[in-house]
């Protein structure tokens, strides 16, 4: 019978099984596995190479239907009310007999992992098992899944086991049996997540919508811009294939290509296009200026740039063609008229077999796209990812952030900004989330009204635009808001608790580079503390180098994995792919950035590296100075830049909107906090507005210009 079974479900749901088959054979083994679906046990069951005895609860076995399949299963029933349970199960460890355990306890309801429970932690802890991770994929497309209609189901949908390689717990560190159950379940957690994220398909953006779109099925509406217009994964792809199509035209392969839109869908048409046709789409920011945007042309050795005659007026930017005249400009309006009856029949073709249109020379680690850096300190440099960099960091979000179907994403942050595109556009796209592209961040009082009209469920933003949208929101247009997450500069508390007492709202603070995709560590439900920016994200490393002048055990981070850029394109070496390497090592990217890790992993930002003051031989972080200006005028807006002293070597000059701050506020504040004096600026400018980048950061090179003067 189990024969019979066996081969039935490797007919029916193509069962395949990934990895060695030669980890189980150890004197003590704990595997361990996501919960996807009601089938999960009999798959492992049927498929891997031995017999192991399945943890089930003791009500499971009471069902009339499943009391009938468990007869051909070897297991063992608890009740987990039962304190003598786990000494059950551990002895059962301690036998060598192979035990199963769903460290989630139940059927997962929204597609992600769910809570884990310490209990089989605290076994792999207690026998010093080795552990072997399974990954089931596909079961959750089943009708066997508990999601309610949230994904969409097929009859027999492919399904993978996969097999990683056996892991050992470290020895805990607490001393009292709850803190060491706590620690066991975090190791659990951080385990079973980093599977997650390893197991992820290893191919290109182009393959991965269309891995999308044949789940979620081609007319499946997934993207709305402000114009109302609302596009499905075909229609969308349609429209990317004309782009495809028209971009032959003037651009070679592995070519970088401008693309200079604002958050509209074509936006997003353009820039699945080029990658359809193995260009390389290079995200320009238009609101650096003239000099940036040109420096960042030369960095890539851009010849084409795609724009729109609409975008450049309304955004008065009508005279950046003349501006840069050796690029050629090509606009949108132009290249619809220019599709052939050709052109329609390939893309005709290429609707009815999209697999047609993909080419074979792009590879998951080929360049995917080119960001620039802010150029908030200095000329912007150009950040190439691989299509499996970006990927990655969709699939270290999707490991630990709940994002379902049922949500709706406020895309409001520039896609030019790697904030806004990973998670804006690149992340709900590959994960059937729909999308709501608004053009300008900076309209405080319409974007609260459009979350409200829309519905949407998801916003992300930086510090400064989540607090404008506070003064104007009413408190229900928040109402459907699950997800409100902070990045690209350091949250607020006075903005935090806004959110919490007026709206309801905890926001969960995150921090990135574009050089990591840009996700490197964010607060999530399941962990979370105020004051820092989360742990690191699943399958990434991070390490602290020790810095001169900053406290001990904290130093610049470091961090390595499948997230991290391929290199930089400079200005001083166009064209060129080049890989800063600050310790030596290639595999470790220098972020710059000052931090803190604490025993739990938890990340705390204590400034940039290059923004840091040298008085008189001691380093002094600017955000101290600018946290003291916070503190003592919260109302008011405030940044701190430096200028060369005879005396002391640097000094820092404080910006304000507030005239009526005074160096005699800040020293009370800096006693008050504990802070040194050396962070009190020996000047103060009052100024009517503080610059900003069109991301919402501080524009610390106009600063330090003015700084200067």
């Amino acid at each position: 019978m189990k024969i019979i079974i066996r081969i039935t479900l490797k007919l029916w749901f193509r069962v395949r099984v990934n990895g060695r088959l030669d980890v189980f054979n150890h004197a003590r083994t704990l595997i361990v596995a996501n919960h996807e679906s009601l089938i999960d046990g009999v798959l492992l069951a049927l498929m891997l190479p031995i017999e192991p005895i399945f943890i089930v609860h003791s009500t499971v076995v009471k069902h009339p239907f499943f009391s009938r399949i468990l007869r051909y299963v070897r297991h063992y029933a608890v009740d987990t009310t039962n304190p003598m349970a786990m000494k059950s199960i551990i002895k059962l460890v301690e036998a060598g007999e192979p035990v199963v355990i769903f460290p989630e306890g139940r059927v997962t309801t929204t597609g992600s992992l769910m809570k884990v429970y310490e209990g089989a932690s605290f076994i792999a802890a207690k026998t010093g098992a080795t552990i072997v991770p399974i990954r089931i994929e596909g079961a959750l497309r089943s009708w066997f899944n508990r999601l309610g209609g949230a994904y969409p189901r097929q009859l027999f949908p492919k399904i993978t086991l996969h097999i990683m390689e056996p892991r050992f717990f470290p020895s805990l560190k607490a001393t009292k049996t709850r803190e060491r159950r706590e620690e066991a379940g975090k190791h659990m957690r951080a385990l079973l997540t980093e599977m997650l994220v390893q197991t992820h398909p290893y191919t290109t953006l182009y393959q991965a919508y269309l891995n999308a779109m044949r789940y979620f099925g081609r007319d499946y509406k997934l993207v709305e811009d402000v114009q109302m217009r609302e596009e499905t994964y075909s229609s969308l792809l349609k429209k990317a294939f004309a782009i495809a199509r028209v971009s032959r035209c003037f651009t070679e392969k592995n070519e970088y290509v401008g693309v200079m839109l604002p958050n509209v869908i074509s936006m997003i048409a353009t820039f699945l296009g080029l990658s359809i046709s193995n260009r390389i789409p290079a995200l320009l920011n238009y609101t650096s200026g003239d000099e940036s945007i040109r420096s960042s042309c030369h960095a890539a050795k851009i010849h084409s740039i795609i724009t729109s005659r609409e975008f450049l007026k309304k955004t008065q930017l009508t005279h950046l063609p003349e501006k840069i005249a050796h690029i050629n400009w090509y606009y949108l309006e132009d290249l619809r008229e220019q599709i052939t009856m050709g052109d329609k029949l390939w893309i005709v073709c290429c609707m009815l077999s999209p697999h047609w249109a993909r080419d074979p020379q792009q590879k998951p680690s080929s360049p995917a796209l080119a960001l620039f850096t802010s150029g908030s300190e200095g000329r912007p440099k150009g950040v190439v990812h691989s299509h499996d960099s970006i990927l990655a960091n969709v699939a270290q979000l999707r490991a630990v952030l709940d994002f379902t179907p049922l949500d709706k994403f406020m895309a409001v942050l520039p896609l030019f900004h790697s904030f806004g595109l990973t998670v804006g556009a690149i992340l709900p796209l590959m994960s059937g989330c729909k999308i709501f592209l608004y053009t300008n961040p900076l309209h405080y009082r319409i974007v609260p009204e459009l979350i409200y009209d829309r519905d949407c469920t998801v916003l992300f933003g930086s510090s400064t635009f989540l607090a404008n949208y506070a003064k104007y929101a009413h408190p229900y247009d928040f109402g459907r808001l699950r997800y409100v997450i902070a990045g690209a500069e350091k949250l607020d508390e006075s903005v935090r608790a806004t959110y919490i007492e007026r709206y309801g709202i905890n926001i969960f603070e995150g921090y990135g580079v574009t050089e990591c995709a840009p996700v490197i560590s964010v607060n999530t439900p399941m962990a979370s503390r105020n004051g820092s920016v989360g742990q690191i994200v699943p399958a990434m490393q991070g390490r602290i180098q020790p810095t001169e002048g900053v406290p001990e055990n904290t130093g610049v981070l470091e961090v390595r994995g499948p997230n991290v850029m391929l290199g930089y394109l400079r200005y001083e070496n166009p064209g060129v792919l080049e890989w800063p390497s600050a310790s030596g090592e290639s595999s470790w990217h220098s972020t710059g950035d000052v931090v803190s890790i604490d025993d739990e992993g938890f990340v705390y930002i204590r400034g940039r590296l290059k923004r840091f003051a040298k008085l008189a031989g001691e380093m002094v972080s600017l955000e101290i100075t600018e946290a003291l200006a916070n503190q003592a005028s919260r109302e008011y807006r405030h940044g701190a830049s430096i200028r060369p002293d005879a005396t002391r070597g640097e000094s820092i000059v404080l910006f304000t909107t507030d005239a009526t701050l005074t160096r005699e506020m800040l020293i009370v504040v800096a006693h008050e906090s504990g802070a040194s004096e050396l962070a009190i600026p020996r000047e103060i400018r009052v100024i009517d507005s503080i610059p900003l980048l069109g991301t919402g950061k501080t524009d610390y090179v106009t600063l330090q210009e003015m700084a200067l003067q």
